[in-house]
């Protein structure tokens, strides 16, 4: 239970879903943790339940939206400030589109990617100087099975992915040299509270959303944010320390299908 003892990181989208999953083990296993959202609502109950559960974790959080070019830095200063170093960084936080690439406009293209990409890489910039200075530092980029795996109706959001992945290798390249290790995973179908409250609005039934994805990997099933935060953590870890610029699905095999 402490794989990740005396490390400090730093977690985009952070309130919920995946980015809570990877917070709430990140703190089981002994990392003290400042979580970044725009959802302050969301932040607050995630941190309220990881007390709970561990009653010694050092969590804290920062209310932002990813897209702000500021809110980089100022994330980094809050942690510097709160735990004294940064040892990780996860850029988990994305935005959604459904529009169809042949009818997206300019601003809509801009607003995706300055959260999914250009956020990501603000936080990377920012967060740099302190990886440097860390013993085995890492950044883990999350991505989507979706990024090497074409559908209709999420051209924005994939193309943002894909493009995280090629940050992802770029990256790994120019910080080897200060041992910093960068990679990528990318889930598959995860049973999200997104995808829990969007059926809800939609008036259909919990069971019925959890037989959906049968036919989006081998598996035949969702994950679990847990079962997504596992292999992050893995990454992030001294159990990975000769692994960088890899792409790791984490999608049930839908990548082979």
């Amino acid at each position: 239970m402490n794989r990740l003892y005396g490390k400090s990181a730093i977690i985009t989208g952070g309130g919920a879903g995946i980015g809570a999953a990877i917070a709430k083990l990140f703190c089981a296993e002994g990392a003290a943790v400042t979580l970044v959202d725009q959802d302050a609502a969301a932040l607050e109950a995630t941190c309220a339940a990881i007390r709970t559960e561990h009653a010694k974790a050092r969590v804290t959080y920062f209310v932002a939206d990813i897209g702000n070019q500021d809110a980089a830095q100022a994330t980094l200063d809050m942690a510097l400030q709160v735990h004294g170093h940064v040892d990780t960084l996860i850029n988990n936080a994305a935005m959604r589109s459904t529009s169809a690439i042949a009818d997206a406009s300019p601003d809509e293209w801009h607003a995706l990617l300055g959260v999914n990409l250009v956020g990501a890489a603000n936080f990377c910039r920012a967060a740099l100087p302190a990886l440097r200075k860390s013993q085995g530092s890492s950044i883990v980029n999350v991505s989507s099975c979706y990024a090497v795996t074409g559908r209709q109706g999420m051209g924005l959001y994939d193309a943002s992915k894909a493009a995280l992945l090629a940050l992802t290798r770029t990256l790994a390249h120019e910080e080897a040299a200060y041992g910093i290790r960068v990679n990528a995973v990318c889930p598959g179908s995860t049973l999200t509270d997104f995808h829990v409250k969007k059926a809800q609005a939609a008036g259909k039934p919990i069971d019925q959303l959890k037989t959906e994805r049968q036919a989006t990997s081998l598996l035949a099933r969702w994950a679990s944010p847990g079962e997504i935060a596992y292999p992050v953590l893995w990454l992030a870890s001294s159990e990975a320390s000769f692994i960088t610029g890899t792409t790791l699905m984490v999608d049930g095999g839908l990548h082979v299908m």
